[in-house]
């Protein structure tokens, strides 16, 4: 079976860990690589889309991509136990007509023992944007800089 550390058992390192390396895979923008932090039979929910496995995953990350263009992600660690973690989050994208957004929203996943999430829970609310009011202006793809401030450094 693979294996995606940190393991469960979290405490506050390896939860923040968990919640950076997520981050990082998202702002990669590669959905076969986001996907693969998930469980074959992972159940999600995202807004109001109800779906499981890892296929699905993918789909749906390659939909969102084409969608949501320089898309950009900031992940904070919101609480945990042994074997879940809630982040809040924000993000910026544009549209193809240039129209700029951010979504706001909350994550609750849970772990099995390898360390693959078998079930994430997402509510997001998003708002149009100037581009001048963008925060996440790092090159994109790719991680959110190490010296970049995060959405608590930003009084967020």
């Amino acid at each position: 079976m693979e294996s995606r550390p940190p393991l469960p058992p979290f405490d506050m390192d390896s939860a923040r860990a968990k919640v950076r390396a997520a981050e990082d895979a998202w702002n990669t923008r590669q959905p076969e690589r986001v996907a693969g932090a998930y469980s074959e039979d992972s159940r999600w929910r995202n807004r109001t889309e109800f779906f499981q496995g890892r296929e699905a995953i993918t789909a749906f990350l390659h939909r969102k991509w084409q969608r949501e263009l320089d898309y950009r992600l900031c992940k904070e660690l919101w609480a945990f136990t042994d074997n879940t973690i809630g982040v809040r989050f924000q993000y910026e994208w544009r549209d193809r007509s240039d129209q700029w957004y951010r979504a706001y929203g909350n994550e609750m996943w849970e772990f099995n023992e390898h360390g693959l999430m078998v079930r994430r829970e997402a509510s997001i609310n998003e708002i149009p944007i100037e581009a001048d009011e963008r925060r996440f202006r790092w090159p994109a793809p790719g991680p959110r800089p190490q010296d970049h401030p995060g959405l608590n450094q930003l009084g967020l």
